[in-house]
């Protein structure tokens, strides 16, 4: 079965995520590796990476996966940004190797207005300028599938499949299958023939073998219309018959899928969208 879980708060210390994953019967997680909010973190400290570990170890069959901060662009046109961002990831990336994490997700970034050739560009330039500064070996980035609002990239399995192709790192990436963004930017997946169409084109121009991780996300907003809204599972657009035919596509059994819906301390929201989403699960 697909392995479930939740994007989980590293409020208080990185190794509480597993508290968190653990109150919902979590067996993905997701985290941020530094308050995403901040250009400069300070760095791990021993402490902190042996309460890591030590909690990682009681929980071993859990697939931790990292997100970068939303402060990462590697698309954009200024210098400045495209320094801070370049420094970031490479710190992300150390990070993510330093705690043994094997999953780094990020979004392709957004052009600012040079356009979509050149900001894919931009982005494979400096995704390997940042991956080559980490000197990191053992993390895969996950290039993750995006709305495409604004001049947002990653919205079109093309756009992935260039960064893909073009990355002198091209062994070690990957994707992260957003179901509310793919869903925004216009793939449909709510039907037997949607779903196998979407995902037939997906495997010629990106290649499923690429796809390694999942976030679940229903959608607020409508089939294609470019705007990042996510919703609770069965509550928006998309539907439980989409999310049931994704759970049971043998060909994803044993992937990690966690959600990223919104929720309160309580984690009440994240347990009964992992009820609904086992509900689905028919194998």
């Amino acid at each position: 079965m697909p392995l479930l879980g939740a994007h989980m708060s590293i409020a208080g210390g990185l190794h509480l995520a597993f508290t968190r994953i653990r109150k919902v019967k979590g067996e993905a997680l997701q985290i941020f590796l530094s308050n995403q909010r901040q250009w400069k973190t300070p760095p791990l400290t021993a402490e902190m990476i042996e309460n890591f570990r030590l909690q990682w170890q009681k929980n071993r069959s859990i697939v931790v996966a990292a997100h970068d901060s939303y402060l990462i662009n590697l698309a954009a046109p200024d210098q400045i940004t495209v320094e801070k961002s370049v420094t970031a990831f490479a710190d992300e990336l150390v990070r993510a190797a330093v705690l043994e994490i094997p999953f780094l997700i990020t979004h392709p970034g957004s052009h600012r207005g040079q356009g979509v050739e050149a900001g894919l560009e931009s982005f494979v330039h400096n995704l390997d300028s940042a991956i080559t500064l980490s000197k990191t070996s053992t993390v895969s980035v996950l290039i993750e599938t995006t709305a495409g609002q604004g001049t947002n990239l990653g919205s079109k399995f093309e756009e992935i499949g260039f960064i893909l192709r073009e990355s002198r790192y091209r062994d070690r990436l990957g994707v992260c299958f957003d179901t509310s963004h793919a869903f925004a930017a216009g793939y449909d997946f709510r039907t037997p023939e949607t779903y196998a169409e979407t995902f037939s084109l997906f495997d010629q121009i990106i290649g499923l073998q690429r796809l390694k991780f999942f976030h679940l996300n229903d959608s607020k907003r409508l089939l294609g219309s470019r705007v990042d809204r996510h919703e609770h599972i069965g509550k928006g657009e998309i539907g439980l018959k989409g999310f049931r035919l994704l759970l049971n596509d043998p060909r994803f059994q044993n992937h990690p899928m966690v959600l990223e819906t919104p929720k309160g301390k309580d984690l009440k929201e994240d347990r009964r969208n992992l009820k609904v989403l086992r509900s689905l699960i028919t194998a």
